[in-house]
């Protein structure tokens, strides 16, 4: 029976350019390097791309080409300007992969600012998909087969949306599924398949209530575990007898047995991960019938024989749906007697700024363009390109009319505030200890940009509100109170053409 290997890497960092500048300022907890990204550049990124299995090695491996992999799209726009070698790594690896798996592209794109799919409105999640496949094409040629979900969060709207956009399947949790039977079989055949008890060694189609079809893969739990949480890449040797362990004698299929953990594992969380990745990779191809494989062309090979439902607002990093990116459900406590009640009023806050915005747009820009809301999905080519020309292509399309020079400059205001709008979800901001962390810090400083440009762009003040239900969220440091002194304390200080308190 035929038996293969799929390792996805999911490859991500959340943005942390200041929202003024659009630079990266020095960070400190990053020494000895300026910033995180650049450490994790240096530690990850390029040594995956350019991977010696011993020191001494004259050819490195350009280990990108031998999994499946994803990268987060702001990511991949920092290491265009700053690790231009890392970077052309990433796209050639698109390339050599498809020359390795039947025509099939290792590439995957993924939800554009990594934002909580199940919690984003209909709109929102419109926009994440559009932008995500248009920078995907941009950079590596071609159209995608699969997206990356952030924290693999799922619900059926989200299926519909990709199924809608012609991608045809997505990665989840074994702990995501509920129910799974023989395609064709009766209601009354359904197994259960909650706690993770899945199958993993097939895709799944997942029929939707439109009537489309979609492809599911569940990884195996396990061994991914054991890859990014129990230092299975620190003990050399073990990852491939681990993943040969996956398979099994009694199934009578072809088997896949794939593992799926944040790319980063290999190198920064584990130092040199990718060289053990690299050498279990090898000594399966030259000891074993098991071959390395992507999604892609394994499901272009193989036809799922099963359905599968998936249980709704589910994630891979939240025991308890997607709680860890609204409520206090326990996920990273933090220190003994901290909690995250902060969550639910900073997403509410959130939510008021971008639904009072709305409206607002949807009337100015209506004056301006032919439909506001097409005009922000197709900005994306403005963001990939920031040149006067490219904004100039963009609007011709766009606009409901020739427009004035300052009309122009309106159209764009308006577009700046929707992109903050959407970088002021990513889910980075809710996932750790406090809302005074850098990761909330930076969400709320997306927002402040947001209510900067709403209030020139329509004479109306939106800070209070938001501040008023920022006041909720009560931080677990005394000495920062809630969200409203964590803006005023840690993000008006960082605006550039506004006033300060």
């Amino acid at each position: 029976m035929e038996r293969y290997v799929c390792i996805h890497g999911h490859f991500y960092q959340p943005p942390r350019e200041n929202a003024w500048l659009d630079v990266i300022e020095p960070q400190e907890s990053a020494y000895p390097f300026r910033d995180w990204n650049e450490r994790i550049a240096a530690e990850c990124y390029a040594p995956f791309g350019h991977c010696k299995l011993h020191h001494d090695a004259a050819s490195p491996i350009n280990l990108y080409s031998h999994i499946s992999f994803n990268f987060g799209p702001t990511l991949l726009s920092w290491l265009e300007k700053h690790e231009l070698a890392t970077y052309r790594a990433i796209i050639d690896a698109d390339r050599l992969s498809a020359e390795r798996f039947g025509c099939h592209g290792s590439a995957l794109a993924q939800v554009y600012n990594h934002v909580i799919m199940p919690l984003a409105n209909t709109r929102d999640r419109q926009t994440q998909i559009r932008w995500g496949i248009r920078d995907f094409e941009r950079r590596f040629g071609r159209k995608p087969e699969g997206m990356w979900l952030a924290e693999t969060a799922v619900n059926l709207a989200t299926l519909e949306q990709l199924a809608e956009h012609g991608l045809r399947f997505t990665i989840l949790s074994p702990h995501q599924a509920s129910r799974i039977r023989l395609i064709g079989d009766s209601d009354e055949d359904w197994i259960d398949a909650r706690g993770g008890i899945i199958d993993p060694s097939r895709a799944y189609k997942a029929w939707l209530p439109s009537g489309r079809d979609f492809n599911l893969f569940f990884y195996d739990g396990p061994i991914s575990h054991a890859v990014a949480f129990e230092g299975l890449m620190y003990r050399r040797g073990q990852f491939a007898t681990r993943l040969l362990d996956g398979f099994h004698d009694d199934r009578t299929w072809p088997e896949l047995v794939h593992v799926a953990s944040d790319g980063e594992t290999y190198g920064h969380h584990q130092k040199h991960g990718e060289r053990s990745l690299a050498l279990g990779l090898e000594w399966l191809r030259q000891h074993t019938e098991v071959r390395s494989t992507n999604y892609g062309e394994f499901l272009s090979r193989f036809s799922p024989t099963h359905e599968a439902l998936i249980l709704e607002n589910t994630a891979w990093s939240c025991a308890h749906g997607v709680e860890r990116w609204r409520g206090d459900c326990g996920c990273c406590g933090g220190q003994p007697g901290w909690n995250q009640k902060w969550r639910a009023p900073l997403r509410e806050a959130l939510d008021r700024l971008r639904d009072g915005v709305a409206p607002l747009f949807e009337e100015v820009g209506c004056r301006l363009f032919r439909d506001p809301w097409a005009a922000r999905d197709a900005y994306i080519d403005v963001l990939l390109d920031r040149s006067p020309e490219s904004f100039d292509r963009f609007l011709e399309p766009q606009q409901a009319r020739p427009l004035s020079r300052g009309e122009r400059a309106q159209a764009r205001q308006l577009l700046e505030l929707q992109r903050f709008a959407l970088l002021m979800y990513t889910s980075c901001g809710w996932f750790f200890d406090d809302i005074s962390g850098i990761e909330s810090v930076q969400i709320l400083q997306y927002a402040a940009r947001a209510i900067q440009l709403a209030e020139e762009a329509f004479g109306k003040s939106f800070e209070g509100d938001f501040l008023a239900k920022l006041a909720e969220a009560e931080s677990n440091l005394p000495e920062f109170g809630n969200g409203r002194q964590v803006f005023v304390e840690r993000v008006r200080g960082t605006r550039t053409g506004a006033s300060r308190e």
